[in-house]
């Protein structure tokens, strides 16, 4: 994962993590890293001062930024610290109602495990009363079920749900 520190044509800073520069170049160029502020996808790297970890007692010092007129380099990584938030403020409240949903579906629906796509698909031909209910699919039931008209839907996974 990179981190970039970005900034818009019209001077607004954020920060976002990529997969990979080529990641984060390939998105750039299909205007899809937008400003959170204003949404303009004119973005650029913002310079950044790399910070370097020593080998002797692995202390972190950041090195002195240099002012250059190009965007800083692809390879260039800062890991994070805690004056560096790792999420900006729409994504906690994305994240935040992806949570609420989810709760919501769990404490208002059935969990009936692996028995899903049976129980999905009796309901959609009107063999069992309809009623909430969510459990799991593989990737190719899920598709079949779509296939046949069934109404299915993920569960938002969230990084905190896999820890």
């Amino acid at each position: 994962m990179i981190h970039y520190n970005l900034r818009c044509k019209k001077g607004h800073a954020f920060e976002s993590w990529f997969q990979s520069s080529s990641a984060y170049e390939q998105q750039e160029r299909r205007k899809l890293v937008n400003c959170p502020v204003c949404g303009s996808s004119d973005v650029e790297r913002a310079i950044m001062a790399p910070q370097i970890v020593s080998k002797k007692g692995r202390d972190t010092a950041p090195a002195e930024s240099v002012p250059a007129a190009s965007p800083a380099p692809a390879t260039e990584v800062i890991p994070p610290s805690p004056s560096t938030p790792l999420l900006m403020t729409q994504e906690r409240e994305l994240r935040a109602k992806l949570k609420e949903l989810r709760d919501h579906i769990v404490s208002n629906a059935d969990n009936v495990g692996e028995r899903f796509p049976n129980e999905a698909r009796k309901m959609h031909y009107g063999d069992i009363e309809h009623r909430p209910i969510y459990g799991e699919a593989s990737p190719d039931e899920a598709r079949a079920l779509i296939d046949e008209g069934v109404e299915v839907m993920p569960l938002p996974t969230l990084p905190d749900d896999r820890n």
